[in-house]
C-alpha cells in the first residue's frame, strides 16, 4: 500500500476522533448495560474496551519511545511493509470476518470492570492523537516499533498506527452488535 503521509495521518486521526465520540456515548449506559453479555463466551462493552486498553498499554509507550528516539525527517509518501500491511489489513472489520484468538494477557473476559475502563480508554485515545500529531515530524517508514507478540518483529510506524486503529474499529463493530442486542 502506498499513500500520501499527510492523508494517512489525517484518516487515522479522523477514525480516532470518531471512536472517541462513540465512546463518550457509552457514558450514558448503566454499568449493568456496559457489563452485559449474551453468554459467558462473549465479551461485554467494557471487556471490549479493556481489551483495547491492554493493547494501548503496550503500543502507546512503544510508539512514544520510537518517535522520541527518531532523528528522521518526514517523507511525503508512506509505503507499507509486507508484514505490517498484512497485520493492519487483517484487523479491518469486513463482512464475514473471522473471530481471532486473543492472547491470554490481553483477554479481559470475566473481569470485574467499572466505568473507569471508559475513562482509561479515552485517555489512551487522547495520547494516540498526540502521537499522530508528533508523527508528522518523523519518517513513518523508517521509524519502527516492536509488536506486542514479539519484540523481535518490528513494524513501520505507519503500519503500527494502522494496526492499532483498525483493531479499534474491529472491536467497535463488535460493540455495536452488543448495543443492538441490548436494545432488543
Amino acid at each position: 500500500m502506498k499513500i500520501n503521509t499527510e492523508k494517512l495521518l489525517t484518516e487515522l486521526k479522523d477514525s480516532t476522533h470518531l471512536i472517541i465520540l462513540k465512546v463518550n456515548e457509552f457514558k450514558l449506559l448503566s454499568e449493568a448495560e456496559l457489563n452485559w453479555k449474551e453468554n459467558a463466551e462473549k465479551w461485554s462493552i467494557l471487556e471490549c474496551l479493556e481489551h483495547l486498553n491492554l493493547y494501548g498499554d503496550f503500543y502507546i509507550p512503544e510508539i512514544k519511545k520510537a518517535i522520541l528516539n527518531s532523528q528522521t525527517s518526514p517523507r511525503s509518501l508512506f509505503k507499507s511493509g509486507v508484514l505490517g500491511n498484512y497485520f493492519a489489513e487483517s484487523m479491518l472489520p469486513k463482512e464475514g470476518m473471522k473471530k481471532m484468538k486473543t492472547f491470554k494477557d490481553k483477554n479481559p473476559a470475566n473481569s470485574a470492570l467499572t466505568i473507569s475502563v471508559i475513562d482509561r480508554f479515552l485517555e489512551q485515545q487522547a495520547s494516540l492523537l498526540k502521537l499522530l500529531e508528533a508523527a508528522q515530524k518523523v519518517d513513518l517508514q523508517k521509524v519502527k516499533t516492536a509488536v506486542s507478540i514479539s519484540k523481535l518483529i518490528r513494524l513501520r510506524l505507519g503500519d503500527t498506527f494502522r494496526f492499532i486503529i483498525n483493531h479499534n474499529k474491529r472491536h467497535f463493530v463488535q460493540i455495536e452488535k452488543i448495543i443492538l442486542q441490548l436494545k432488543n
